[in-house]
Protein backbone atom coordinates (compact mmCIF):
# COMPACT_ATOMS: atom_id res chain seq x y z
CA UNK A 1 0.00 0.00 0.00
CA UNK A 2 0.94 3.64 -0.45
CA UNK A 3 0.06 6.92 1.24
CA UNK A 4 -0.20 10.56 0.31
CA UNK A 5 0.09 12.88 3.29
CA UNK A 6 -0.89 16.52 3.27
CA UNK A 7 0.58 18.65 6.05
CA UNK A 8 -1.11 21.95 6.85
CA UNK A 9 -0.03 24.53 9.42
CA UNK A 10 -3.57 25.46 10.45
CA UNK A 11 -4.87 28.58 12.10
CA UNK A 12 -5.81 27.43 15.62
CA UNK A 13 -9.25 29.06 15.42
CA UNK A 14 -10.04 26.99 12.29
CA UNK A 15 -8.95 23.52 13.46
CA UNK A 16 -12.45 22.35 14.43
CA UNK A 17 -13.84 23.59 11.11
CA UNK A 18 -11.02 21.80 9.30
CA UNK A 19 -11.70 18.55 11.15
CA UNK A 20 -15.39 18.79 10.24
CA UNK A 21 -14.48 19.47 6.61
CA UNK A 22 -12.24 16.39 6.42
CA UNK A 23 -14.91 14.23 8.08
CA UNK A 24 -17.88 15.56 6.08
CA UNK A 25 -16.33 16.41 2.70
CA UNK A 26 -12.90 14.87 2.16
CA UNK A 27 -13.60 11.36 3.44
CA UNK A 28 -16.79 10.86 1.38
CA UNK A 29 -15.10 12.30 -1.74
CA UNK A 30 -12.08 10.01 -1.45
CA UNK A 31 -14.27 6.93 -0.83
CA UNK A 32 -15.42 7.39 -4.44
CA UNK A 33 -11.89 7.40 -5.90
CA UNK A 34 -10.66 4.08 -7.28
CA UNK A 35 -7.92 2.55 -5.18
CA UNK A 36 -8.40 4.68 -2.05
CA UNK A 37 -8.62 2.48 1.04
CA UNK A 38 -8.90 5.07 3.80
CA UNK A 39 -8.16 8.48 5.26
CA UNK A 40 -6.72 9.57 8.59
CA UNK A 41 -6.20 12.98 10.16
CA UNK A 42 -3.68 13.82 12.88
CA UNK A 43 -4.05 17.20 14.60
CA UNK A 44 -1.72 18.95 17.02
CA UNK A 45 -3.89 21.69 18.48
CA UNK A 46 -0.96 23.36 20.23
CA UNK A 47 1.22 23.82 17.15
CA UNK A 48 -1.56 23.87 14.54
CA UNK A 49 0.15 21.13 12.54
CA UNK A 50 -2.39 18.86 10.83
CA UNK A 51 -1.55 15.82 8.71
CA UNK A 52 -4.25 14.26 6.52
CA UNK A 53 -3.23 10.97 4.95
CA UNK A 54 -4.97 8.95 2.27
CA UNK A 55 -4.02 5.30 1.79
CA UNK A 56 -3.98 3.66 -1.64
CA UNK A 57 -3.98 0.04 -2.82
CA UNK A 58 -1.17 0.66 -5.31
CA UNK A 59 1.31 3.35 -6.28
CA UNK A 60 -0.43 3.54 -9.66
CA UNK A 61 -3.81 4.24 -8.04
CA UNK A 62 -2.25 6.95 -5.87
CA UNK A 63 -0.61 8.64 -8.84
CA UNK A 64 -3.71 8.28 -11.04
CA UNK A 65 -5.76 10.10 -8.38
CA UNK A 66 -3.43 13.11 -8.12
CA UNK A 67 -5.38 15.55 -10.30
CA UNK A 68 -8.76 14.33 -9.05
CA UNK A 69 -7.90 14.90 -5.38
CA UNK A 70 -6.03 18.20 -5.84
CA UNK A 71 -9.18 20.38 -5.53
CA UNK A 72 -10.34 18.32 -2.53
CA UNK A 73 -6.97 18.95 -0.86
CA UNK A 74 -7.05 22.66 -1.72
CA UNK A 75 -10.52 23.09 -0.17
CA UNK A 76 -9.34 21.27 2.98
CA UNK A 77 -6.34 23.58 3.24
CA UNK A 78 -8.69 26.57 2.98
CA UNK A 79 -10.90 25.12 5.72
CA UNK A 80 -7.83 24.89 8.01
CA UNK A 81 -6.59 28.33 6.95
CA UNK A 82 -3.22 27.11 5.71
CA UNK A 83 -1.38 25.90 2.63
CA UNK A 84 -0.69 22.22 1.94
CA UNK A 85 2.62 20.40 1.68
CA UNK A 86 2.25 17.00 0.02
CA UNK A 87 4.43 13.90 0.49
CA UNK A 88 4.06 10.35 -0.82
CA UNK A 89 5.10 7.20 1.01
CA UNK A 90 5.13 3.43 0.82
CA UNK A 91 3.29 1.88 3.76
CA UNK A 92 5.85 -0.74 4.75
CA UNK A 93 3.97 -2.01 7.83
CA UNK A 94 0.31 -1.53 8.70
CA UNK A 95 -1.06 -2.58 12.06
CA UNK A 96 -4.40 -1.60 13.54
CA UNK A 97 -5.33 -3.28 16.78
CA UNK A 98 -8.64 -1.46 17.13
CA UNK A 99 -10.57 1.53 15.87
CA UNK A 100 -10.06 4.83 17.63
CA UNK A 101 -12.82 6.83 19.25
CA UNK A 102 -13.35 10.42 20.32
CA UNK A 103 -10.42 11.84 22.25
CA UNK A 104 -7.95 9.26 20.92
CA UNK A 105 -4.31 10.33 20.70
CA UNK A 106 -1.33 9.24 18.64
CA UNK A 107 2.41 9.39 19.08
CA UNK A 108 4.09 9.63 15.69
CA UNK A 109 7.80 9.00 15.37
CA UNK A 110 9.61 10.00 12.19
CA UNK A 111 12.83 8.21 11.29
CA UNK A 112 15.37 8.67 8.56
CA UNK A 113 16.99 5.45 7.40
CA UNK A 114 19.67 4.92 4.79
CA UNK A 115 18.17 3.12 1.77
CA UNK A 116 20.48 0.13 2.24
CA UNK A 117 19.01 -0.31 5.77
CA UNK A 118 15.27 -0.22 4.86
CA UNK A 119 14.68 -3.97 5.03
CA UNK A 120 16.53 -4.29 8.33
CA UNK A 121 14.66 -1.34 9.88
CA UNK A 122 11.27 -2.69 8.76
CA UNK A 123 12.08 -6.15 10.13
CA UNK A 124 13.15 -4.65 13.47
CA UNK A 125 9.91 -2.69 13.66
CA UNK A 126 7.79 -5.77 12.88
CA UNK A 127 9.66 -8.16 15.15
CA UNK A 128 10.57 -5.95 18.12
CA UNK A 129 8.72 -2.65 18.21
CA UNK A 130 5.19 -3.83 17.34
CA UNK A 131 5.14 -6.64 19.92
CA UNK A 132 6.30 -4.19 22.60
CA UNK A 133 3.62 -1.66 21.61
CA UNK A 134 0.93 -4.35 21.70
CA UNK A 135 1.77 -4.95 25.37
CA UNK A 136 0.97 -1.33 26.31
CA UNK A 137 -2.42 -0.38 27.74
CA UNK A 138 -4.67 1.65 25.43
Amino acid sequence: MYARSTTIEAQPSLIDAGIAHVRDEVMPALREVDGCVGVSLLVDRESGRCIATSAWQTREAMHASAEQVRPVRDRAAQAFGGSPTVDEWEIAVLHRDHSSGPGACVRATWLTVRPDQFDRAIAFYRESVLPAIEELDG
